[in-house]
């Protein structure tokens, strides 16, 4: 059986999150990843670190509730992928969960505060959460809608949206993580 485009990248994000490489997903993980993102902001930044943490958090424990009583310790990427399409994508939880955590990743990247994301900042994401920056200048053009050499914070947002949300294979948004072997 294919599995579709969302499929496909969420088992991507499974992988990514799957930090101790048990072929599970534990609060831990989501604790280590919470760290890598935290990394990104200026040690300062205690309103984007929190968002970013509380984020994460909440992800867990819609993982845990989603996996009923008594909660989940841990969570296959079969339950990861199912949840994630029941549950994370629904408009309310997603905005609370992912929203949260770009809303905190903006005001963690825009260090120069001028509402925008540089080339620079992008790359520093990308270092900082240990995704390979091969392909970062190229993602980021395809992500610059308006081509003026920034990520406004609305296409920024609009690309991880697009990255969880879109079903498209050649969605801009795709590459936000690396590059995908959707297909595969």
């Amino acid at each position: 059986m294919s599995l579709s485009v969302q499929e496909q990248k969420f088992e991507y994000i499974f992988k990514w999150f799957d930090q101790n490489g048990d072929g599970f997903l534990s609060q831990d993980d989501f604790e280590t990843i919470a760290g890598m993102f935290n990394a990104i902001a200026d040690e300062k930044d205690e309103k984007s670190r929190a968002s970013m943490k509380r984020g994460f958090l909440l992800w867990w424990e819609l993982l845990q509730s989603a996996k009923g009583s008594p909660p989940a310790e841990k969570v296959s990427k079969e339950e990861w992928v199912d949840v994630m399409k029941s549950c994370v994508l629904a408009p309310e939880n997603f905005e609370n969960v992912v929203g949260t955590i770009v809303d905190g990743m903006i005001g963690a990247l825009d260090r120069d505060g001028n509402g925008s994301v540089s080339l620079d900042e992008y790359v520093r994401m990308y270092e900082a959460l240990g995704v390979s920056p091969a392909t970062t200048g190229e993602t980021f053009k395809k992500l610059d809608r308006d081509g003026n050499g920034e990520l406004s914070c609305a296409e920024f947002r609009q690309a991880v949206f697009e990255y969880y949300l879109s079903g498209d294979p050649d969605a801009p948004g795709n590459g936000m993580l690396g590059p995908l072997k959707l297909g595969a």
